[in-house]
Order: structure tokens, then C-alpha cells, then sequence
């Protein structure tokens, strides 16, 4: 599979590098994987492509490409190294740029958290904060900031700045 465009990365516990691709990938390197070696002149940059996985994100991919991946192309990777969120501890989130959402790995698969509303949600960066530990979901929750560059894209149009999102992880739908 082939990988292209990096945006931000972040570093999970184990020293796994994770980083969203404008091929539509979360990718994730991990270099306990290498066979090569990995300091000296034969260390290159390019020996170790057995450390790197790709992860396609949800969605479709562009009509004429046939190569893994999908349209929607990440900003930015946050790993949640604490279980901040409550999907378990080194859970890589992304910026769902095309699709108004974050998208979180959780065991091989995507996790999306979709903002319905205001449209056009256009995450930009994300970051976790634990106030209280013992006050459970409550106490827990992620950011998101979005409207970085064209806050007039959201909805209300012209004049709107931009915002922030807090995501909090429930665990069940009337919890309160």
C-alpha cells in the first residue's frame, strides 16, 4: 500500500508514531518492527517498511483511484495516552476533515464522532483534559477547535469565528 501527504503526529506510549495521510490513512509507525538497522549510513530512511501500517479511513475513495485509502484526509493526530476519553488508553484519534467528525482507532477499527450541528464542522486540532478524575465521564472529556481558516464556511455564513467542541463518551445515552 502506498502512503502519502503527513500531517501532524503524535507519539502513543509504546513509542508508536501515528500520523494521518492525505491518501486517506491513519498510518502508524512502529520501528520495534524493523529488520534493518536502525542508526549508521545503512539507516536511510526507507529501510524499515515493514514498521509502517496503514490504516484506510472510513468512507469512499475517489471514483478513478484504485489504491487503499479514502477521500477524507486528516489535519491532525492526537494519541490519547491516559484513556481521557474513555476508548481505552494510546487510542489515536484524527481530524475527520471531509465528514464533520473525529475518527478514532479503536482496535483496528474507526470510532467516528460525527458534530451534527453547526454544519461544517472542520476539526483543526484536538487535545484531552482529565478535570476530575473521580467524577467518572463526567470529569473527562476532548476538545476540538475547527474553523481555523474560513470560519464563514460554518453555518451562519459571514461574521461567524471560530469555535470549540467538547466530546464527552457517555456510557449510555441517558446517563446524566
Amino acid at each position: 500500500m502506498n502512503g502519502y501527504g503527513p500531517r501532524g503526529l503524535d507519539i502513543d506510549r509504546k513509542g508508536v508514531v501515528w500520523v494521518p495521510l492525505a491518501s486517506g490513512h491513519l498510518a502508524s509507525f512502529d520501528r520495534s518492527k524493523c529488520k534493518g538497522p536502525l542508526n549508521g549510513p545503512q539507516a536511510t530512511g526507507r529501510h524499515c517498511p515493514e514498521g509502517w501500517t496503514l490504516h484506510p479511513f472510513p468512507g469512499p475513495q475517489f471514483e478513478t483511484v484504485n489504491d487503499s485509502g479514502s477521500v477524507q484526509m486528516s489535519y491532525y493526530t492526537w494519541v490519547d495516552q491516559f484513556n481521557t476519553f474513555g476508548l481505552g488508553r494510546d487510542v489515536p484519534f484524527a481530524t475527520g476533515n471531509a465528514t464533520d467528525s473525529l475518527e478514532a482507532l479503536v482496535d483496528g477499527k474507526f470510532v467516528t464522532l460525527r458534530v451534527p450541528y453547526p454544519m461544517g464542522f472542520h476539526a483543526k486540532g484536538l487535545d484531552g483534559r482529565i478535570d476530575d478524575p473521580n467524577a467518572g465521564w463526567k470529569g473527562r472529556g476532548i476538545w476540538s477547535t475547527y474553523a481555523g481558516r474560513a470560519p464563514y464556511h460554518i453555518e451562519g455564513g459571514k461574521g461567524q469565528t471560530s469555535k470549540v467542541v467538547k466530546f464527552q463518551l457517555r456510557p449510555d445515552p441517558l446517563a446524566r
